[in-house]
Parts: structure tokens; C-alpha cells; sequence
């Protein structure tokens, strides 16, 4: 059995847990929610680097994302932080939907899984 390791763990979550060589990261959020769609979403991005680098892998090996945005209108601002970010060579399987979040003022969240 493979064992478990937890990493930026607080009293509700982990934001990266990983078993065996899989990285599951938890739905990631910006903290500057006063910036638009592409700037919370490049925000994120960044932490989703950090946080795979953390936990011994990087974009390169993402498998899924599933993005949900505030306002599907937003989309294309989303769509050109990913596009500026992702590696193009690598790209994991991705699903965007729309939804409530957590306030008004959160416009983007993601969530990814990766492979050491």
C-alpha cells in the first residue's frame, strides 16, 4: 500500500495530497479577488505551480483540470491565462463550467490532478 502524504493542510483540506505518483490538488482559488478573469486566473495558475513543484511534479505531467467560472461570458479571458501558461505539449484533459463560488467576488477556481 502506497503511502499518503498531505501537504499546506489546515483544519478543513489539504491543497495537494498525493498517493503513490498521483498529485491531487485541491480546487484553487485567487487571493487578490478584486482583478478580472484573467488576472485571477494567471494568480492561480502561479499557485498551481507552486504547489505541484511542492509536491514533486510539474505542469508538464497535469492529467485533468476542472475549471468553474462565475460568468461563462468571461470565458475567453480565462481561456488566454490557461493558453499563456499551459505547456502546449503536454495538455491535461480539461472541463470548464460554469457555477456559483464560493463569494461574488471569486470568478475563477481550478482544480488539477497530475503524475509525478
Amino acid at each position: 500500500m502506497s503511502d499518503i502524504k498531505r501537504f499546506n493542510s489546515d483544519k478543513r483540506l489539504s491543497r495537494a495530497v498525493v498517493h503513490g505518483n498521483t498529485v491531487y490538488l485541491a480546487g484553487i482559488t485567487a487571493d487578490d479577488r478584486s482583478k478580472g478573469m484573467r488576472a485571477q486566473t494567471a494568480e492561480i495558475l502561479a499557485k498551481i505551480d507552486a504547489l505541484l513543484k511542492t509536491a514533486g511534479t510539474d505542469k508538464s505531467k497535469l492529467l485533468t483540470a476542472t475549471i468553474w467560472i462565475s460568468d461563462m461570458r468571461a470565458k475567453p479571458e480565462m481561456d488566454e491565462a490557461w493558453a499563456a501558461w499551459a505547456d502546449q505539449q503536454n495538455l491535461p484533459a480539461r472541463a470548464c463550467v460554469e457555477a456559483r463560488l464560493g463569494s461574488p467576488d471569486t470568478l475563477v477556481e481550478i482544480m488539477v490532478q497530475a503524475v509525478k
